[in-house]
C-alpha cells in the first residue's frame, strides 16, 4: 500500500534511493520558534540531511517567527514541514468540562491554521487528550467529547487539505489511547462520523512501553498508519537502546508503508525547563544537537537503503 499521508506538496528532499521521507523534531535544535530559532532549526535539519522538520505549535505567536518567514526558510532550504502539539490539562478535550474542551478545540484549530499558513499538510501529536498523568480512567462521556471535537477539527482541516494525526502515548501520559489497537478503533469511530483525513501516529518510545512489539503496533495500525516518531527506548541516540529496529522496519516493509519517519529526542541542554519537567528529562542523553541529528539521519537512511535493496541485508 502507499501511505495515506499524501502531502499537499511532494517531499522535496526525499532521495530516490529511500522509501520514506525522514524528519527531525525541531526540539532537537531549539526550545522556541523565534525568527533566530526557526532559521537555526530549519537550516540545521536540512544540513543534517533530513527531508522534513516537525514544528511544534508556537506557544506565543506574538514572539514567534512569522508564518511567511517560516515558509520562506522552508523553501530556501528545500525542506518540508509538519506541525505537532500536545494538549494540556487546561486544553483537554478528553473531558466533560465544556470550557476546558472549548479551549482545546481552539488550540487544535490554531494548529491547523498554522499548518495551512506555513504550507504543511499534517498536524499530529497528542491531539485527543491532555498529555498528563490522569488520576482515573477515561469515561464514556469524555471519550465521546474527544470524538465530537476531533470530528469538527478534522472537517475544518479537510477544507485546507490538512491531515490530523493521533499519537497514542503511554499510560502515564494519557488514559484514553495507549496502543495502536485502541487508536485504530478510535479513528474508525471518527471515520464513521465522516472524518476521512485522520491518521494513526506511532511513537516507538511509547510503543516500547505499551505494545507486545513494534511489529505488532504496525500490524494493529494497519492502513491507518500515517506517521512515525523514531525514538529510542531511552529517547537518546537511535540504535543505542532496546528498540527492535530490524523488526520495526520489517513490519513497515510488509505493509508497504511510505510515510514519514521522524527522529524525536530531547536534551535539557536544548529544551526549556518546563518541557524538561513535563517529560521527566532528568538526565541528558546527548549534548550536541548537530551530532545527534547527523547520526539519526544516517541511521534511518541506512535502514531504508537496506529495506529498498534486500540483497544488502545481513
Amino acid at each position: 500500500m502507499t501511505s495515506p499521508f499524501e502531502p499537499r506538496i511532494p517531499f522535496r528532499r526525499a532521495a530516490a534511493s529511500t522509501v520514506c521521507p525522514i524528519g527531525v523534531h525541531a526540539g532537537v535544535w531549539v526550545n522556541d520558534w523565534s525568527p533566530l530559532s526557526a532559521r537555526k532549526a530549519i537550516e540545521g535539519s536540512a544540513g543534517a540531511g533530513f527531508d522534513l522538520i516537525e514544528i511544534p505549535l508556537p506557544g506565543s505567536r506574538g514572539t514567534a517567527a512569522s508564518d511567511s518567514l517560516t515558509r520562506a526558510l522552508l523553501e530556501d532550504n528545500g525542506i518540508d514541514a509538519v506541525v505537532s502539539l500536545a494538549l494540556g490539562t487546561e486544553t483537554d478535550i478528553n473531558t466533560e468540562d465544556p470550557a476546558v474542551s472549548a479551549r482545546g478545540e481552539e488550540k487544535l484549530l490554531d494548529a491547523v491554521a498554522f499548518a495551512r499558513d506555513i504550507g504543511a499538510s499534517y498536524v499530529g501529536g497528542v491531539t485527543f487528550s491532555a498529555m498528563t498523568k490522569y488520576a482515573h480512567p477515561a469515561t464514556a462521556a469524555s471519550r465521546a467529547n474527544s470524538l465530537d471535537v476531533l470530528t469538527r477539527v478534522a472537517a475544518a482541516a479537510c477544507k485546507v487539505d490538512v491531515r490530523i494525526g493521533l499519537e497514542y502515548v503511554n499510560r502515564y501520559e494519557s488514559n484514553l489511547l495507549n496502543t495502536a489497537a485502541q487508536t485504530a478503533a478510535f479513528i474508525t469511530d471518527l471515520k464513521q462520523r465522516g472524518a476521512s483525513n485522520v491518521l494513526l501516529h506511532i511513537d516507538t518510545y511509547h510503543a516500547n512501553l505499551e505494545e507486545l512489539s513494534q511489529a505488532d503496533a504496525v500490524k494493529d495500525a494497519g492502513a491507518l498508519l500515517g506517521y512515525l516518531h523514531m525514538a529510542e527506548s531511552h529517547r537518546g541516540r537511535l540504535g543505542t537502546g532496546t528498540i527492535d529496529w530490524p523488526g520495526l522496519f520489517e513490519a513497515l516493509d510488509a505493509t508497504g508503508y511510505q510515510g514519514p519517519l521522524t527522529f524525536e529526542s530531547f536534551s535539557s541542554d536544548i529544551v526549556s525547563p518546563a518541557t524538561r519537567d513535563d517529560i521527566g528529562l532528568w538526565r541528558n542523553p546527548w549534548h550536541d544537537p548537530a551530532e545527534v541529528a547527523r547520526q539519526a539521519a544516517a541511521f534511518l537512511r541506512e535502514h531504508l537503503t537496506h529495506r529498498a535493496h534486500p540483497a544488502l541485508r545481513a
